[in-house]
């Protein structure tokens, strides 16, 4: 397995993935997000076939530094249970360290047993009492 970070100008790499993605992806909103500081997007080969991917934010805070959203998990169901989604978030949390993070986030459901395994196992803690609020425009 290879994990790749993309960066601006691998726009094809990410639409030639977008079967690891919830929807297809869009050139244009591929060129912005690969194109903005801060923005992570790493995907995992397994035998030059896109496995996984991971996506993360960095975001800044003026009383807290910056930390590392982890926004998205994905791993096709091909590849699943051999450790990819594991070695994505840990590449991730490395890269956090790497640009100056204090930590990692994620918001997964209480019931997503894959998505809280692959987390805790790779150092995540559990923190209970959250409400996640969401506004849709």
């Amino acid at each position: 397995m290879e994990i790749r970070i993309l960066r601006a100008g691998d726009e094809m790499l990410v639409l030639a993935a977008s079967r690891l993605f919830d929807g297809p992806a869009r050139m244009g909103v591929t060129t912005q997000f690969l194109g903005q500081d801060g923005h992570h997007l790493l995907i995992a080969y397994v035998d030059g076939q896109p496995a996984g991917f991971v996506s993360g934010v960095e975001m800044t805070h003026p009383d807290k530094g910056t930390e590392m959203f982890l926004y998205e998990l994905g791993v096709d169901a091909a590849f699943r249970r051999q450790g990819i989604g594991r070695a994505l978030v840990d590449r991730l949390a490395a890269l956090a360290k790497e640009t100056g993070c204090y930590g990692m986030w994620v918001v997964t459901d209480h019931d997503n047993a894959a998505a809280r395994a692959t987390y805790e196992g790779a150092g995540a803690v559990t923190e209970t009492g959250q409400v996640v609020e969401v506004w849709t425009f």
